[in-house]
């Protein structure tokens, strides 16, 4: 099993980054688009709906990601939205774990969940795209690792029975190493990230290192709520592609909005 999944973790990998450096910028925003369309496709499954909706429903998911690109629109009121969902509606709706939200809205949310995701990750450059990518995979491993380590406290045993908060302290710990290391090595931010500015800037860190927590439980209700151990089978020793992107989801809109508030300064 683990062989599995690190193989098919190391393919992935390489694909992602060939993709992201090496095509044209139209044929990677088709790339996203047809990945939120999966996605799309496993939410609507979680969702109960029939299978031939749950198609039309990922086909959606996917035309609104690629026609937003296209269209050059203002994506800023997108990713406020999503932001203000992953920061306010997430947290609600994760407290109201053993009152599931009714289909309708479950079906309506993952449009805010998914398509905001994906055109975040069109629009932002390769290289901050990946560094983005990169501190919530950061994480997601540190948890790990200090909740193997250390973990004792469970962070939300409901949902998540192996989470603890040693791990998300961990996970914490070294998204701020990442991203002292990141600030000090990019030459963009180390003109920017001075002084007083470390404070907005770690405290930046630490609020997209906890929706990458948030993002991992919230796809983690709705598969519980589905009585879902995977969101899909298509990547063997993963489960389905939302199972691998639930962290961006929550993490890219929000880095967006941060790194505009940045750039105006």
């Amino acid at each position: 099993m683990f062989l599995t999944r690190a193989l098919t973790a190391a393919v992935l990998l390489a694909a992602f980054l060939g993709a992201l450096f090496w095509l044209p910028h139209a044929l990677f925003a088709l790339l996203v688009s047809a990945v939120i369309g999966l996605a799309g496709h496993e939410w609507a499954k979680l969702c109960k709906l029939p299978a031939s909706l749950a198609a039309g429903y990922g086909t959606v998911c996917a035309m609104l990601c690629y026609a937003s690109s296209l269209l050059f629109i203002p994506a800023l009121w997108i990713f406020a939205v999503a932001s203000a969902f992953w920061m306010l509606a997430a947290p609600w709706w994760l407290a109201r774990i053993h009152r599931p939200v009714a289909g309708a809205l479950e079906v309506c949310t993952g449009l805010v969940v998914l398509v905001p995701a994906g055109l975040a990750a069109i629009q932002l450059e390769p290289t901050r795209l990946l560094m983005i990518l990169g501190l919530a995979w950061v994480a997601d491993t540190g948890a790990y690792l200090a909740g193997r380590a250390f973990g004792k406290h469970k962070l939300a045993p409901s949902i998540s029975p192996g989470k603890t908060w040693e791990g998300v302290a961990g996970g914490a710990v070294c998204c701020f190493i990442y991203a002292i290391i990141w600030a000090v090595s990019d030459a963009y931010l180390r003109t920017r990230v001075q002084g007083a500015v470390w404070i907005p800037f770690l405290a930046g860190t630490a609020l997209l290192c906890a929706l990458s927590v948030v993002g991992d439980l919230f796809k983690s209700v709705l598969k519980r709520q589905a009585g879902a151990k995977d969101s899909g089978r298509l990547l063997p020793g993963h489960g389905g592609v939302l199972d691998r992107i639930d962290s961006a989801t929550a993490t890219l809109p929000v880095a967006m909005l941060l790194m505009q508030a940045m750039s105006a300064t």
